[in-house]
Order: C-alpha cells, then sequence, then structure tokens
C-alpha cells in the first residue's frame, strides 16, 4: 500500500466513534524500515484561518484495522494530540 492511498483513507476512533481525519504523514524507524505511526492533522485553530498547532501521532500498535476506506484506531485522543515541533 502507497502512502497516497493512506491519505485518502478516513481515520475513525474505535472508542467513541469520533472522526480523526486523514493520515498526512508517516513515522519510519530508520534502522528496521517499519512504520513506527501515522500522523494526522489535528483540530484547527479559529475556524481554520490560523493553520493547526497540534497534531495526532497514533502508533501502529494502536491500528485496529485498516479497510479499503477507513483506518479503525483505538486511542486517548489527549494522549496522542502533540505539538507539530514535538513529533520532529
Amino acid at each position: 500500500m502507497r502512502l497516497c492511498q493512506l491519505q485518502k483513507m478516513e481515520v475513525i476512533n474505535v472508542c467513541d466513534g469520533e472522526r480523526i481525519g486523514y493520515p498526512e504523514d508517516l513515522i519510519f524507524d530508520l534502522k528496521s524500515g517499519k512504520i513506527q505511526a501515522i500522523i494526522v492533522p489535528g483540530p484547527c485553530k479559529l475556524f481554520g484561518t490560523l493553520g493547526r498547532e497540534k497534531e495526532f501521532v497514533i502508533p501502529v500498535c494502536q491500528i485496529c484495522r485498516v479497510g479499503r476506506e477507513v483506518i479503525l484506531v483505538e486511542i486517548e485522543k489527549e494522549k496522542c494530540l502533540q505539538k507539530i515541533q514535538d513529533v520532529l
């Protein structure tokens, strides 16, 4: 599966049924070449006019299922929400 295919899938939290968004990027382990997490943009600031301050970093172990159109994850939103600078 390619990243462009993942970016078209919607991420949904199975804990509360909430739509998280669409994957934007991946975090890889350079030594093993395995995916460590997916990155989904966080909530907008001030009606989306000021951009975003945080994003969801969802570890692969918290992905329940990858379907044709959705990715089901089981996360606590507060624990996965990180500032953009902290991820890099």
